[in-house]
């Protein structure tokens, strides 16, 4: 996956995502089940957008991100609003270098592009280790039932004074899996240039999530959906499930 020409217009596409959300999820969550949060590492983080949020809300945050045009774009935001935030370009699934985390947050669909399911695997594994005893580890993902119903083998598209795309997502041979082909158009001294992207993804079951979870050494605290504080029932559906983990002491 390449984000090269997708970090200059990403918080453009992006403007209307639900970042403040995020943020409140993970405050009211660190709060629910944790009197000592105080670092926290932001695994994904991309441009930045929930990093600097919770940077603002006094924790002392750290972002990681594969892509480099993503991260300098991150640490340009950051100096623009005077804050001090460290930026580390790493895969998750080859994490390192931390330790003693007090809390870990994964969000706007990061682990769905871990597809592989060993590596995701590996990736939870990762993420344990970096943690302090009784550390929390916050992610989302696309649920199931929204990938199959919404996602998979549908066309979407978007028109802006100096931006447009189309997006296909095409069914994977595996459940829960998409492809996401995306084409834009960005306006350019009175030219319109195209590039595209191909993105892939794959999600699973709440059952499948929980049991990796408890065989990497997490303890589920809480399932949720669609940035709800309540915690899912059996009965409910969503389009957007987060899980609330913490690191077994001891482990």
């Amino acid at each position: 996956m390449s984000y090269a020409k997708m970090a200059l217009v990403y918080d453009a596409l992006m403007s209307d995502a639900p970042y403040d959300d995020w943020q409140a999820f993970a405050d009211f969550i660190f709060k629910k089940y944790s009197t000592d949060i105080s670092t926290v590492a932001d695994l994904g983080c991309g441009t930045g957008q929930i990093t600097r949020r919770l940077k603002k809300q006094g924790y002392q945050v750290f972002g990681v991100d594969y892509s480099e045009d993503m991260l300098a774009y991150a640490q340009q935001a950051a100096t623009e609003e005077k804050l001090s935030i460290e930026w580390f370009k790493q895969d998750l699934r080859e994490l390192n270098g931390f330790s003693n985390v007090d809390a870990a947050v994964s969000f706007c669909d990061v682990i769905n592009y871990i597809t592989d399911f060993d590596e995701l695997r590996i990736v939870f594994k990762n993420v344990h280790q970096i943690l302090k005893d009784k550390g929390l580890f916050l992610f989302d993902v696309h649920a199931l039932e929204h990938v199959e119903q919404n996602l998979q083998d549908q066309t979407f598209a978007e028109v802006y004074d100096d931006l447009s795309y189309v997006w296909f997502c095409k069914s994977g041979e595996n459940q829960g899996e998409v492809y996401h082909d995306l084409t834009f158009f960005e306006l350019d001294n009175e030219m319109y240039e195209r590039f595209d992207e191909t993105h892939h993804q794959r999600t699973y079951s709440i059952p499948t999530y929980k049991r990796m979870l408890e065989e990497t050494g997490f303890v589920v605290k809480g399932i949720f959906a669609d940035f709800s504080t309540q915690t899912m029932r059996e009965d409910e559906s969503g389009e957007r499930i987060f899980y609330v983990c913490e690191k077994n002491r001891g482990d």
